[in-house]
C-alpha cells in the first residue's frame, strides 16, 4: 500500500469520527428522543457543537476531492515525494481545521483550509 493511499485511510477514519461529539451534544441538549427524531422546533446544538458539525460538513466536500485525486495517483502509478508530503500535509491540516473550527479560532482555521486545499492543488499538479 502506498503512503497516499494510507493517508486517505487516515482522512476517511478522522472523517468517519468527527460526529460523535457533536451527536452526543445533541442528545445532551435535546434528549434522546428528539435527538434521533424530527422535532418541530429542536433545541439549538452548542455553539461549539454546531462549528464542530459545520467543520465536518466541510470535511466531507472535501474528502471528495482528495479520495478522487489519491486513488487517481494510485491508478496511474504516481507516487512520490511530493505526492507523499501533500497527503501527509492534507491529514493534519485536516485535523487543524476541525479544532481550529470547533473552538472558534478564526486565523487558524481559514490558514488550515487554505493548507489542505494547497495540498490539493499541488496533487492535481502532479497528475497532469
Amino acid at each position: 500500500m502506498t503512503n497516499e493511499l494510507m493517508s486517505l485511510i487516515w482522512v476517511i477514519a478522522l472523517t468517519a469520527i468527527m460526529w460523535v461529539p457533536y451527536i452526543v451534544n445533541s442528545i445532551m441538549v435535546q434528549g434522546l428522543v428528539d435527538a434521533v427524531g424530527y422535532p418541530d422546533n429542536p433545541k439549538p446544538l452548542a455553539p461549539w457543537a454546531q462549528r464542530m458539525k459545520n467543520a465536518h460538513y466541510n470535511a466531507v466536500e472535501n474528502l471528495v476531492l482528495f479520495a478522487a485525486l489519491v486513488l487517481i495517483l494510485n491508478a496511474v502509478g504516481i507516487s512520490n515525494e511530493t505526492t507523499v508530503m501533500a497527503c501527509n500535509v492534507y491529514f493534519w491540516a485536516r485535523l487543524v481545521h476541525l479544532l481550529a473550527y470547533t473552538l472558534a479560532i478564526p486565523w487558524v482555521r481559514t490558514l488550515s483550509f487554505f493548507t489542505a486545499w494547497l495540498c490539493i492543488v499541488g496533487l492535481i499538479l502532479q497528475l497532469l
